[in-house]
């Protein structure tokens, strides 16, 4: 793939960050300000409901945007999206299409579109390249949200070919980092693994008001949560059992990692990119991760580790375990001269923290 390297010198360009309270936008937002961009616009979903086309066609029409970063989603881990199927393809597809359509209706010429490693066969062969696209069926517990991805990678190529803009699109592995959703229903499995050891630990240490303080902060405990911490409704102890941290799975799928601030740089390095041949035959996309995998098991050894929990770490075999391993080759993203920074450990100390502060 020939591609020339030019950072965007225009610093003065109107970018429109959507998903800008999510963890990843929150991520471009602070790495743009970083890097002296002082023309960001943002809206929250009160203000602009992305999945309306005549509110998105309006927001493109009166506001001048010069490139945009298309973060916003509807997002879950695997409880989520096996509970809400229809909300996770629905919103999705309607998000990226009034997106990318009103915006090129408006002039911009620059969208960099958010994927997912979700996007790849269940059974990619390992590590997933980027044509392995639509070479296999997909992991049926999140398959409406790959499927919604997958359609806005397609828009992305189509307007490309049809228009000649540059619309591009980059696929995180598995993220985590400041910002993090911890709410036990719907987050990811790093977050759930950092809140329910430290919940774990709570009990342990018999602190049922920093218990409380935390469902107050973070949201409810659901009940095979509180259960295995041997908590009542009111959060307060049954039988004095001893405390366990209970994880879906068997623990054997293998996961990549990276830090949502290596995911920003990511996205900004590719958003200064020029005379990328992003289309046929080179993908219209690139595979952004950390090159590095392990268990859940392993996975959650280290996070309870650094979250101080000792107890008896329960995986529930009778739920399930998602692909079997999910590592992508970022070759291509490396060629151009991108590394990310954080590896997993001190990554997950950075998230820890950033976990703790927002109990205070």
């Amino acid at each position: 793939m020939t591609v020339e390297i030019q950072p965007i010198h225009n610093t003065e360009n109107k970018i429109f960050v959507a998903g800008h309270r999510g963890m990843v936008g929150a991520a471009i937002v602070r790495q743009l300000q970083q890097a002296g961009f002082g023309n960001i616009v943002t809206r929250t979903h009160h203000h602009l409901d992305l999945t309306n086309q005549r509110a998105t066609r309006e927001f493109f029409q009166d506001e001048g945007i010069d490139q945009v970063v298309l973060a916003a989603a509807k997002v879950g881990g695997i409880q989520a999206n096996n509970s809400y199927p229809a909300e996770f393809i629905y919103q999705n597809i309607q998000i990226a299409a009034n997106v990318i359509h009103e915006a090129w209706q408006a002039g911009v010429r620059h969208i960099l579109f958010l994927g997912s490693s979700c996007i790849y066969p269940k059974f990619a062969p390992q590590p997933i390249h980027e044509e392995d696209l639509l070479t296999g069926a997909l992991e049926p517990t999140n398959e409406p949200y790959a499927i919604a991805k997958i359609a806005g990678i397609k828009l992305c190529e189509a307007y490309n070919r049809q228009y000649g803009v540059h619309f591009r699109s980059v696929m995180p592995t598995n993220l985590y980092g400041p910002g993090d959703s911890y709410d036990l229903t719907n987050s990811h499995v790093i977050p759930a693994m950092i809140r329910k050891f430290h919940l774990a630990r709570l009990a342990t240490e018999e602190n049922w008001a920093a218990i409380r303080h935390n469902a107050r902060i973070y949201g409810d405990i659901p009940e095979d949560v509180r259960l295995a911490l041997d908590l009542d409704e009111q959060l307060r102890p049954i039988n004095n059992k001893k405390p366990k941290a209970p994880l879906w799975g068997t623990g054997r799928p293998r996961r990549e990692f990276l830090h949502v601030d290596d995911m920003a740089r990511a996205c900004v390095y590719v958003m200064g990119l020029t005379a990328c041949h992003f289309t046929a035959p080179a993908p219209s996309f690139l595979n952004v991760g950390s090159g590095i995998d392990q268990s859940i098991g392993e996975t959650a050894a280290l996070i309870a580790e650094l979250m101080g929990f000792s107890g008896e770490i329960v995986f529930d075999a009778t739920k399930p375990d998602g692909t079997p391993q999910k590592l992508m080759d970022s070759s291509r993203l490396r060629q151009l001269g991108w590394r990310p920074r954080y590896d997993l450990r001190d990554g997950l100390r950075h998230a820890i923290d950033d976990y703790l502060a927002r109990l205070d």
